[in-house]
C-alpha cells in the first residue's frame, strides 16, 4: 500500500476474490477505489454506470470464471466508484459543490498518480464509459485501450436532459422511490432480464433492485447533473489512437449512441460487439458474450487466458497494434449466437 496523508486505506473482504478499498483524497473531494489483484501487474481501471458501483455493475462479469481468469491473469483491477457510490457512502454535503464530467476526469489522472500509475486499460459502462473516454481524450499518453459498454459521446439530448431533470426531482421529494428505480432498470437491462406479468424478474435485477435501494438519492442526483452538462466529444474521437472495443446490447436505449460513437472512432482501432437479446449493461446481463472478443482484443496487446490449474508468468502490457485477423468476425464469435460483430478493416 502507497503511504499518503492525502488517503486512507481500508481492508475490505467485499467479494470472494478478496480486495482492498482505498478512500484517496482528490481536488474534487474523496473517491473509492477497490483493488484486486497483484499491484505489480498492468493496471485495469473501471467506471460503472449512474446509481452502480463495482459490486452492482462488474460482478456478473467476474464472477465468469473464464472472463475472471483472463483479466485477474493480465491485470490488476481498480474499480472505481463515483463519488458517493461507493459501498457505505454517506450523503453528500448539499454544500458541496457538484462536479462536472471534467471533474470527474481529473480524478482519475490523480488515482493514477497516487498508486504510481502510468498508461492503463479502461472499462467504463455507459456514463463510465463517457467518463473515461473523456479521460483518454484528456490524457492520452495514459491511455492505451478502452473497453467501453453501451458508451455515450454526444451531450444529452432535449429529451434526455428533460428526463433527467424530473428524475433529479422526484430524487429530491421522494428518494430511491419506485418510478426512479423502474426507471433505471430499464437504462441497464433488456425487457425480457426485467420480466412482463406473465414472466418474472431475473435474479441480476431483483439483485439490483436491493442494491439501488442502498444509494443515498442526493448523491446520484448529482452524477446525474454532471452527466446532463456533458459535453459532445465526438469530434476529438478520431483523434484517439489508443485501441478500443465497444460492447453494447441490441435492447440498450444507447444502442445508436454507441453504432454513432463507433462510426466517429478510427476504424484501424475500433471494433464494435453487439449482444443480442440484452441491455445495457452487457457485464452484467451477459457476461460470457464479451469473453471471446476481450480474449482476443487482449491478444493484441500480448496478453491471453491462461489454461486452467497451471501458473503462467505475468503479461507484460506491449502498444502492439492489433492484427485484422484477430479481430475478424470469424475470430471475435460470430458462430456464438449472442453475439454479432461489426469490424471494419481498412484496406
Amino acid at each position: 500500500m502507497v503511504d499518503s496523508s492525502d488517503s486512507v486505506s481500508i481492508d475490505m473482504e467485499t467479494l470472494s476474490l478478496g480486495g482492498k478499498e482505498f478512500l484517496i483524497k482528490t481536488c474534487h473531494g474523496c473517491v473509492s477505489v477497490s483493488v484486486y489483484g497483484d499491484q505489480d501487474k498492468p493496471a485495469l481501471i473501471t467506471y460503472p454506470d449512474l446509481a452502480l458501483n463495482h459490486i452492482s455493475c462488474f460482478q456478473g462479469l467476474f464472477f465468469c470464471s473464464e472472463a475472471c481468469s483472463l483479466l485477474l491473469h493480465n491485470f490488476c483491477i481498480y474499480h472505481i466508484s463515483p463519488p458517493g457510490h461507493e459501498l457505505g457512502a454517506a450523503t453528500s454535503s448539499p454544500d458541496d459543490p457538484v462536479l462536472s464530467v471534467d471533474d470527474l476526469a481529473d480524478q482519475i489522472a490523480e488515482i493514477l498518480n497516487y498508486f504510481g500509475l502510468g498508461a492503463v486499460m479502461c472499462m467504463g459502462v455507459t456514463a463510465g464509459a463517457y467518463i473515461l473516454t473523456l479521460f483518454a481524450l484528456k490524457y492520452r499518453q495514459r491511455v492505451i485501450g478502452l473497453i467501453l459498454i453501451s458508451p455515450l459521446c454526444q451531450a444529452p439530448s432535449w429529451t434526455e436532459w428533460l428526463c433527467n431533470k424530473v428524475i433529479c426531482n422526484l430524487l429530491y421529494y421522494y428518494g430511491m422511490c419506485g418510478v426512479v428505480k423502474e426507471f433505471l432498470l430499464k437504462r441497464y437491462f433488456s425487457k425480457e432480464a426485467r420480466g412482463s406479468a406473465q414472466v418474472p424478474e431475473s435474479d441480476i435485477v431483483q439483485a439490483c433492485r436491493r442494491l439501488l435501494d442502498e444509494r443515498h438519492s442526493l448523491n446520484v442526483s448529482r452524477f446525474i447533473e454532471a452527466l446532463n452538462g456533458r459535453p459532445d466529444i465526438s469530434e476529438g474521437l478520431r483523434k484517439l489512437h489508443c485501441r478500443s472495443l465497444i460492447f453494447v446490447g441490441e435492447s440498450s436505449p444507447f444502442h445508436s449512441e454507441a453504432l454513432y460513437m463507433t462510426s466517429k472512432l478510427d476504424r484501424r482501432y475500433s471494433a464494435l460487439v453487439e449482444v443480442q437479446a440484452c441491455g445495457s449493461i452487457v457485464t452484467e446481463e451477459q457476461p460470457h458474450a464479451m469473453l471471446i472478443p476481450m480474449e482476443y482484443f487482449l491478444m493484441g496487446f500480448g496478453m491471453y487466458r491462461p489454461p486452467k490449474l497451471s501458473v503462467s508468468p505475468r503479461s507484460p502490457l506491449s502498444p502492439l497494434c492489433i492484427s485484422p485477423e484477430l479481430l475478424s468476425p470469424e475470430s471475435m464469435g460470430l458462430k456464438l449466437k449472442p453475439i454479432k460483430t461489426r469490424i471494419h478493416v481498412e484496406v
